[in-house]
Formats: C-alpha cells, structure tokens, sequence
C-alpha cells in the first residue's frame, strides 16, 4: 500500500495572492488532494495530473502537423527561428519564476527582438499611472492588521481571488482589527451588482465607463467643493458625498481596483485620477492603494524588467539598447501591424486572449510555445517545447501582487523530459548565441 505524504506551507501558484498555507497531499507522486486552496488554487494543483491535456514531448511541425522530435531538434529549430527573425516578440512570463524571467530578457537582448508581458493587456494602465502619480502602496499584512476601510473598485475578488477577502482584507482578524469584519467597513464600486458587491456594506454603481468622471466628483467634494449637478455618472450627490464622509473618517483605507478600471474608458487616466484621490486622501487620515493581480507572478516579470532594463513592459532592444514603447512595443500592436516576424510565447495563452488581428498574424509567422498543457497557441505553434510547472513541479521565485517576493515550492516531479521554463531558456539562450556567432564567422 502506498503512503500518502503531506507538503505543508506550499505557495499557490494561480493568482497575485499566492497563499501561502497550502497542503498538498501526494501519493505515488501524483497530488491527490489540497487543503487550504481556494477552487481556482486546488483546480491549478490539480491540473499537474490532466494527461490528456498535458504536453510531455518536444514537438515541431512539419507539412502542417506536429511531430514528435528529441528536446536537441526543438531547441535548435526555436534558435533559429528567433537568429533569423528581423524583429522576433518575447510575450508572456506572467505565470514562470522570476529566474526564467531574467533568462528571457537575455534571450531578448540576444535576438534584438521586443519582450512584452500580459500587463500590456490587463494591468499595463496601472503601470503608466504609477509612473505618472506615484503609489502609496503597503504590504497585504499591513492592510490586514491596520485598515478599516476596505474598497473594491472595478474588481471580483469573490470569484477572481477568493481568498482575498478571508486572508488579507474584510474578514481577517488583524493586531488593530481584532473582530475582523466587524472593525471594518466594505465599499464596492463597479457597474454591475457583483457577488462581491452583495457582501458590501456599501454598493455604487456607477454607468459603465464613468469611473473617472465618479472619482472627479468625490475628489471635488473632499475638496470643500459644491457639486453644482444632481448626479455624476448614474451615481447620485447624496451618495457621493456619503462616500467622501467614509473615506475621511476612516482610520486607515485601501483601495483595491481590477480590471474594471484599468480596461474601461479612460484607462491610465482612471487610474491617475484614483492615485491622485488616495494621494488627496493623505491631507484626512492614511489611505493606501493596490492593484488586484491576476497571474501568480505578473507582478515578477514586471520587477524583472524594470531591474534588468529600467522598464516593466513594451521594451525593444532591436538597437541594441532598451526602449520602452507602450503602444508602440506593446505585443498587440506590434502583431496587428504586422511588424514582427517570428514570436516565442511563454506562460500565457496569447492566441485565446488576443484580439483577433493579432492572433492571426500569430498563425502567420513562425511561432514558439513554451507550456505544460494544451492551449489554442500550442495548437498553432511551429515548434513546441513542454515544460514543468512553477511553483508545483520547479521551484522560483514570484512576487505577490503587493510587490513582496516568495519563494514558490517544487512539490512533485515533472513528468520525464519536461525540464522547467529556466532550463529550457538557458539551452535556448546558449544555442542563439552559437548560432550567431556562426553567422559571423
């Protein structure tokens, strides 16, 4: 009879909050439970054992179909697609350890080619306002043992990080919010009536694409300004005002926003406006700021980048040097126009996610797929290389969406062949530079 074993203290490896109080229950190598993890979290861990949609070959394809090729055959194809590009696209890296992530900006600057990361499509507004405004900004354990004033604005965590709210904000029990929910209040603003706006305290709900001119509004009232209009954006004076009242008084305050602010009307500009309001904020009481992350370690790359290049996302080194260009480096833009002619994907599914002139000029060129399962971009992929998975099959480092580094645990091996995203990149990375100076001799 087999023995079960428990990994105890193991870091959730899905979403920006990478939980860090997971057991793992594995047996005969296989994880056969969790405990702990939310159902996105126990449905990642889980997928370690989906072989019917797991990758474990190196693939190329040849008269349009994939084939089966040992690891050396792959690599060398991969190399020189990207040696023989003009201008080849690095995109992904938000679900990998921060250790591959420098491995791929190497590789970019290698090529000459132009790395992008999944913030260009989601988060990439909240970066640009940064640079603009600035952050006040706190770790999760601070807010979890300080504020009592909890905002989600443009954002679902009960669905898209269910344990946001149990281990950092509303119902956490912290060293000055011992009654946990109790000793805080929970304001949600979005268009929709959210399951998460069903637990508020307090529910806004604005008209789509009105959030800037909303936060306006309450920056004027916290001003000392009279609003000279009934309503602004479908939410109405009274209601505005009770906001401001709220912020104000608050010990200390947290906004929280998603996607519903970066990726609606307004985009930087929604969250210029909200960093500014939180900055306004400072004159009252303290009140902090933070975007909700989606991918484990999008935050990472974006550290990494910034660390090796001076720029978190969009960076060109096709002169040699970095330059950063948000629409104009940006993966959606330089593929809809056509100006890339060969692509490497990482730790991202572009083809399901990119708009559709986009994802066609994918299918156009040569492209590489780097990733453990089945994905409409592997499906495209002209060559195909299976890797562990991070942060359950290889270990690294990721960044919480707070910006705090953790080191993610290897909890069962990888099936055979599979090597992790760092060791595939550093083979990569040795072939290209062989290649290169080929070419020069």
């Amino acid at each position: 009879m087999s023995k079960q074993t428990v990994v105890k203290n193991v870091i959730c490896p899905f979403c920006g909050c990478l939980c860090d109080d997971i057991e793992i229950y594995v047996e005969n190598g296989k994880i056969v439970e969790t405990a702990n993890a939310c159902v996105l979290g126990t449905a990642k861990f889980m997928s370690a054992n989906n072989v019917s949609h797991r990758i474990t070959a190196p693939m190329i394809r040849e008269n349009g179909k994939l084939k089966e090729v040992e690891l050396d055959e792959a690599i060398e194809k991969a190399a020189q697609f990207l040696v023989n590009a003009e201008w080849p696209l690095l995109y992904g890296w938000a679900s990998t350890e921060c250790e591959a992530q420098s491995i791929g900006v190497a590789l970019a600057e290698e090529v000459g080619g132009c790395i992008d990361q999944t913030a260009s499509v989601c988060h990439g507004p909240s970066i640009l306002g940064v640079q603009d405004i600035g952050l006040s900004g706190a770790t999760l354990g601070e807010i979890m043992n300080r504020a009592d004033l909890i905002i989600y604005w443009g954002c679902n965590p009960v669905h898209a990080h269910p344990r946001h709210m149990s281990r950092y904000s509303v119902y956490r029990r912290g060293f000055f919010t011992e009654r946990g929910v109790k000793d805080r209040l929970m304001v949600v603003v979005d268009p929709r009536e959210t399951h998460t706006a069903k637990l508020a305290n307090l529910f806004i709900q604005p008209k789509p694409g009105t959030d800037f001119e909303v936060i306006s509004a309450v920056r004027t009232v916290l001003a000392g300004n009279e609003l000279a209009v009934d309503e602004v954006g479908g939410v109405s004076k009274e209601e505005i005002i009770e906001l401001v009242n709220i912020l104000k008084n608050s010990k200390m305050g947290i906004v929280f926003f998603g996607l519903g602010l970066t990726m609606s009307s307004g985009k930087h500009r929604n969250i210029d406006i909200a960093l500014s309001l939180v900055r306004d904020l400072a004159a009252f009481t303290k009140f902090l700021i933070c975007p909700m992350r989606g991918h484990w370690n999008v935050t990472g790359i974006g550290q990494v980048l910034t660390w090796i290049t001076g720029y978190p996302f969009a960076v060109d080194f096709s002169r040699g040097y970095p330059r950063y260009g948000p629409g104009e480096f940006t993966s959606n833009e330089v593929l809809a126009k056509g100006e890339v002619d060969a692509a490497l994907v990482i730790a991202a599914d572009a083809v399901a996610n990119f708009p559709l002139k986009a994802a066609k000029r994918l299918a156009e060129i040569p492209l590489i797929a780097i990733d453990p399962h089945q994905t409409p971009t592997t499906e495209l992929a002209d060559v195909l290389l299976p890797c562990s998975i991070a942060g359950i099959e290889a270990e690294g480092t990721g960044y919480r969406m707070d910006g705090v580094p953790i080191r993610v645990k290897k909890v069962i091996e990888a099936p055979e062949g599979c090597l992790s995203d760092k060791e595939i990149l550093e083979r990569l990375l040795i072939r290209v530079k062989e290649l290169k100076a080929k070419k020069k001799a």
